[in-house]
């Protein structure tokens, strides 16, 4: 056997040697990371589960893994039992730990929102709002809802200006320099805009749903969702840019708006006019 063929055997020997010992360093990794780390045991789904699925019917579709502490999420469900009547509220999908915010009643999930058709020559665009600027979460499909943009100041080119709807440059000896800045301003923007869609964000607190034992007591307040609402909504091509660029760059409100609800008589209101009555405004 001639020197080459020893040398490429050599390599081979050695490179085989080097991936067992590198991958046993990288199977050790994760014990060292772990290493003093006080580890608890959660549930992580295995399998795609459909919404609707009773949690008892869950054993095959989830295993148990042990975490750190420190970075397993507070609704982490660590006992099946803690689900035992309750059924999914969403699709469950494999890899993600499970959680109990994923959860609802029966009743709960059969009596959920479902959603509408579009309206022909109408386009859906779908904007995340927390509970409080879509009326207290209580916004539901089949709705409509007039839509507010609120804007925070911002510094415009007055050598620029827009005629319609392009934007012009000005002659320098005739145009400032120097940048103005806009007021805060808040406008209704949309009116009877249907709503198609509400779902819920569960990744931040799930669907907030009360589990209470005392179904007769409908005395309280409802108990407002803790995740963001996923608001769809159902506009005209031209509304869906002003809506989008509003969600961007701005603020969004919705306010429930049934079908007689005046369309006139608003403005666009900022710090200097929020206090001047109505009446005495340039109304639009």
């Amino acid at each position: 056997m001639n020197k080459k063929v020893l040398g490429v055997i050599g390599a081979l020997v050695l490179a085989l040697v080097g991936t067992m010992l590198l991958v046993g360093y990288v199977s050790r990794a994760e014990d060292r990371a772990l290493a003093g780390e006080e580890l608890v045991e959660v549930y992580v789904v295995n399998e795609s589960v459909g919404a609707g699925t009773p949690a008892d019917e869950l054993a095959t579709a989830v295993s148990v893994e042990k975490v750190p502490e420190k970075v397993r999420a507070t609704t982490a469900v660590t006992d099946l039992a803690e689900l035992e009547g309750l059924v999914t509220a969403i699709d469950l999908d494999p890899g993600e730990p499970l959680l109990d915010t994923r959860f609802v009643a029966p009743q709960a999930f059969e009596n959920r929102p479902k959603g509408v058709s579009a309206p022909a020559g109408t386009i859906e665009v779908t904007v995340a709002l927390a509970a409080e600027r879509a009326v207290g979460g209580l916004v539901a499909p089949g709705q409509t809802v007039a839509v507010l943009s609120s804007f925070e100041p911002f510094d415009v080119d007055p050598s620029v200006v827009e005629v319609d709807g392009e934007a012009v440059a000005l002659p320098v000896e005739i145009s400032s320099q120097e940048s103005v800045e806009t007021p805060n301003s808040t406008h209704i923007i949309l009116h009877k805009v249907l709503v198609t869609s509400v779902q819920i964000d569960t990744s931040m607190g799930g669907l907030g749903v009360a589990n209470s034992d005392d179904d007769d007591d409908e005395t309280g307040p409802a108990e407002a969702p803790s995740g963001d609402l996923l608001v769809t909504l159902a506009v005209t091509p031209a509304d869906a840019e002003r809506l989008v660029f509003t969600a961007e760059f701005g603020n969004v409100w919705l306010a429930a708006e049934g079908s007689d609800v005046p369309e006139d008589g608003t403005t666009v209101q900022t710090r200097g006019s929020v206090y001047i009555p109505t009446d005495e405004k340039d109304v639009k």
